[in-house]
């Protein structure tokens, strides 16, 4: 992820956007997303003093950036009324990406520095902090800042945009009503694991878990966790656990393929009718966020084959998360499959918005009709046509089209 970013402050940085000044779109998009991003915080500065009051999704941030003291916080708006939307992702992969940046820059970070360890004996600080983490409904909050929170244009593609930061003096709310499925595994004594598991079971959300779990309430050692590690711990548990599952299933009937095109990019997921094989990849055009400088197009893939893979996915959290939504497909279909989803980001794509997009969008290709094939290879041919990037990057950059391509299995020779 840190070449990812260095990426973007590269293009900050350099001589283009200095030439360009977002009036020639030398970096290839249709705005400038400095530009967008900076007119959207200077909405929210205008807003917001040394004291405010607003209604908190409810939302926190945890930093990482100082590891293992971290600063934390509440994220607030500067309104009152229904803002539950504001945190919760899996309502966002239908909105614009402009009407989606305004609304995550409205939300103003509170910050205290604190110890990853500070659950463990915790102030009433991070006790309110915790109260926020696990509500399902708005809390009418107020804040005192040190000073006039400001903003700063910062990029990542593991978490989603908030607004202006300030350290913070003191925070007052109104009473808390905690999902009360959350509350009884905060007053449990079970693995963080088993927490998130029994959470998921029981239909809770995954972004209201990765909150809670970020503000140190689960486990039987407690502390606090990034609000970017959260994301990918939480969709790495899930998603293994799910895989484990649908691996007692036998193969899909006929090849699938289902698309999403939502917030910029094209999404293709392919199931091929195999044993559990699964990998991610990303496809970004010349002059496109992570490949602002290329004269050819740039791809990245990680994957796994039916044992798991041990290290860390190359790709970062986006494939934890793609992966928890095939997950939950195939088991609600009581099948496994070699899936294969490739992304293409367009032009169209602004900013990162976080991991959440690639989540949902996957969940809602997969909520799409599929087109059915009964041969492998046409099922491919036609996932590789919804896409303007031509077929030989695709196989030069995925490890499991490669292998369709050059090995042949017990099942491809007919015995007569």
């Amino acid at each position: 992820m840190r070449k990812r970013e260095k990426l973007v402050e590269q293009l900050a940085k350099s001589g283009i956007c200095a030439i360009c000044k977002g009036t020639k779109m030398l970096c290839g998009k249709s705005e400038c997303p400095l530009l967008v991003r900076y007119y959207f915080l200077l909405k929210t500065r205008r807003k917001v003093g040394r004291e405010m009051e607003g209604s908190s999704p409810p939302g926190v941030f945890v930093g990482r950036y100082g590891y293992p003291k971290v600063y934390v916080g509440p994220l607030i708006p500067p309104e009152k009324g229904n803002t539950e939307y504001m945190d919760i992702p899996e309502s966002w992969i239908d909105m614009d990406i402009r009407e989606f940046v305004d609304m995550r820059t409205s939300l103003v970070r509170g910050m205290k520095r604190v110890s990853v360890d500070s659950p463990r004996d915790p102030d009433y600080f991070l006790l309110d902090l915790q109260e926020l983490s696990m509500a399902e409904r708005h809390v009418d909050a107020e804040a005192q800042f040190e000073k006039v929170p400001r903003g700063r244009i910062v990029v990542g593609s593991e978490v989603q945009p908030y607004g202006p930061r300030a350290p913070i003096k003191k925070l007052i709310h109104d009473n808390v009503k905690v999902n009360p499925k959350i509350e009884k595994v905060y007053y449990d004594d079970l693995k963080a694991e088993d927490s998130i598991l029994k959470l998921y079971k029981e239909g809770v959300r995954v972004s209201l878990i990765q909150k809670a779990f970020s503000m140190g309430t689960m486990g039987v050692e407690r502390r606090l966790v990034p609000t970017r590690w959260s994301i990918t711990a939480v969709d790495d548990t899930i998603s293994r656990h799910l895989v484990s599952k649908i691996k007692e299933f036998e193969p899909v009937d006929n090849s699938m393929v289902f698309t999403s095109n939502k917030m910029g990019n094209i999404f293709t997921v392919i199931f091929l009718p195999r044993m559990w094989s699964y990998e991610l990849v990303e496809a970004w055009y010349p002059g496109t966020l992570w490949n602002p400088y290329g004269k050819r197009v740039f791809m990245v893939s990680s994957h796994e084959y039916y044992e798991g893979r041990k290290s860390y996915a190359e790709i970062g959290g986006c494939y934890y998360a793609a992966r928890l939504a095939v997950g939950e497909k195939l088991l609600k279909m009581k099948k496994q499959a070699e899936v294969i989803v490739l992304r293409e980001a367009q032009p169209s794509y602004l900013m990162p918005v976080g991991v959440w997009h690639v989540r949902e969008n996957v969940r809602a290709a997969l909520k799409n009709e599929p087109k059915i094939f009964e041969r492998e290879q046409d099922a491919i041919n036609y996932a590789l046509s919804l896409f303007h990037i031509p077929r030989k990057y695709w196989f030069q950059g995925s490890t499991l089209l490669r292998r369709f391509a050059t090995q042949r299995r017990l099942e491809d020779f007919e015995v007569h």
